[in-house]
């Protein structure tokens, strides 16, 4: 629907015996992150730099609340307060539409600032020129391990169509519940820690 490339998801797949939120977020990647922590990350569930970029592509869709890259614009540092690596004019525009948001914790930007809506590689032709969002955007085009996917993506967009379509296949299927080990729920439900309820 928006311009991506088609890739097969299997159907059947069951859910866990026990929801919880805080496991969910163990496991999920945080935008501060460093390259040597998302690394890990991915190599722990089994997959590699390319894949792990391949995925970041993801961000050529979507938006990301202003919390998640305001250290970026504000508080960098003490003697530079906004990352460098930001495009001036991109920063000073994200500054000022993000002002307010300690206040409206809602407010977001586009990850892809140039083409919101469409799935491309328009993603990774931004980062070179300052325009990567969130520190692990920008991180992509600095550390040598991931730069040479990054370019490559950049300047292929078929190539990062068929990579992005084998790591989503291959993340579908990532620690699936087989026999005893899942069930099929008659309703969704979430569990927290301290309390337990169920949507119908």
């Amino acid at each position: 629907m928006v311009g991506g490339p088609f890739y097969t998801v299997r159907l059947g797949r069951k859910d866990g015996l026990i929801s919880k939120a805080s496991r969910a977020e163990e496991s999920l990647p945080r935008t501060n992150m460093t390259m040597d922590q998302m690394i890990d990350l991915f190599k722990l569930r089994g997959f590699t730099t390319r894949e792990l970029v391949a995925l970041m592509g993801g961000h050529t869709i979507g938006f990301s609340h202003c919390k998640e890259f305001a250290d970026r614009l504000y508080h960098f540092s003490k003697s530079t307060p906004v990352d460098p690596d930001f495009n001036p004019k991109y920063a000073s525009a994200l500054k000022t539409f993000c002002a307010n948001y300690t206040k409206d914790p809602t407010m977001s930007a586009f990850n892809d600032v140039l083409t919101p809506s469409k799935f491309d590689n328009m993603y990774y032709q931004n980062l070179p020129r300052g325009l990567g969002l969130l520190t692990i955007d920008s991180v992509l085009v600095k550390d040598p391990r991931t730069k040479p996917f990054a370019v490559l993506y950049a300047k292929d967009q078929s190539v990062f169509f068929t990579d992005f379509s084998h790591a989503m296949e291959k993340l579908s299927v990532l620690d699936i519940k087989t026999g005893r080990k899942g069930e099929v729920r008659n309703s969704p439900a979430y569990e927290d820690e301290n309390y337990d309820y169920f949507v119908s």
